[in-house]
């Protein structure tokens, strides 16, 4: 069994949760696959003398890769969509970083979570991606997200204009810093920040939620994910910040931009005792009173 490993790096007091996982793996046989900037920062410090791999980019992960592990917190494993592209890769998230909404096993779970690997005991969790057309290229082999699309003013420039339509239908004109349109696996991150409702995974719906709006009546709003979703942008300003996820391109209001629902998903491995409901409780603190 191989598994490819990402991570964006790691500490220093984290280097013994390292040799445990590798350990781990060591002892059922598995070969890992690191990438490569990633065991350039450890393998000087850490002695492992099992069969391993290396990986630079996407095109490294071949169909012997039976999933890839996320070392890190949600950031990192919202990178590692951009490696498994339509690949069909699971993904599986061990969450060394903070809250974990999507990274949501710890690493004190370790040894149970490559027990499942090897075991294939694990449940699978299809999620959408959002997917973006423009009249130019924009984010290159990677034109898509597990999380969210946002358009916002840059830095200190005023207030932006977005005119927002669902399938040419005028929806409604956003006066704000910005808007989101999140998936449901992006409606518990910046789009809760501001308010957003929370969606079920599996709810096949997007969520589009403005960033600190002028008029305090508007408020997000919740669409079915067959709606192709279009913006036209005014502003003071030449230039507009355009994300996916935690990346972003500059755009001019001349750019045509258009979101929708991507026609491949992506696979989060999850242990069968967790579930949504139960990640919801743990992370937000859910169903805790202290005067209970």
């Amino acid at each position: 069994m191989r598994i490819a490993i990402y991570s964006r790096g790691i500490e220093n007091n984290q280097q013994q949760d390292i040799r445990l996982l590798l350990d781990e793996l060591a002892a059922r046989g598995v070969e890992p696959v690191f990438y490569q900037d990633f065991f350039n920062q450890f393998y000087s410090a850490i002695d492992f003398k099992a069969k391993y791999s290396t990986f630079n980019s996407s095109a490294d992960l071949d169909d012997s890769i039976e999933c890839i592990m996320s070392l890190g917190g949600d950031g990192t494993l919202l990178d590692t969509v951009t490696l498994v592209r339509d690949k069909g890769t699971p993904v599986v998230g061990i969450n060394y970083g903070r809250l974990g909404f999507l990274a949501n096993i710890g690493k004190e779970e370790l040894h149970s979570a490559i027990e499942a690997l090897v075991n294939q005991t694990y449940v699978l969790d299809k999620r959408t991606l959002i997917h973006l057309d423009a009249n130019i290229p924009l984010f290159g082999e990677v034109p898509y997200a597990l999380n969210e699309f946002s358009l916002h003013k840059k830095d200190d420039s005023p207030m932006i204009k977005i005119h927002t339509y669902l399938n040419g239908e005028f929806l409604n004109t956003y006066w704000a810093d910005g808007l989101i349109v999140a998936t449901p696996t992006g409606s518990t991150g910046y789009s809760l920040s501001c308010n957003g409702p929370v969606v079920f995974p599996d709810s096949g719906s997007f969520v589009i939620t403005p960033v600190s709006p002028h008029n305090l009546n508007i408020r997000p709003i919740v669409v079915p994910d067959n709606n192709i979703i279009s913006f036209e942008i005014e502003g003071r300003t030449d230039g507009f910040l355009c994300t996916l996820d935690s990346r972003r391109e500059i755009v001019t209001k001349e750019v045509q931009l258009a979101v929708k629902k991507e026609n491949f998903g992506i696979n989060l491995i999850r242990l069968n005792e967790n579930n949504f409901l139960q990640t919801l409780r743990n992370k937000l603190s859910w169903g805790l009173d202290k005067r209970n």
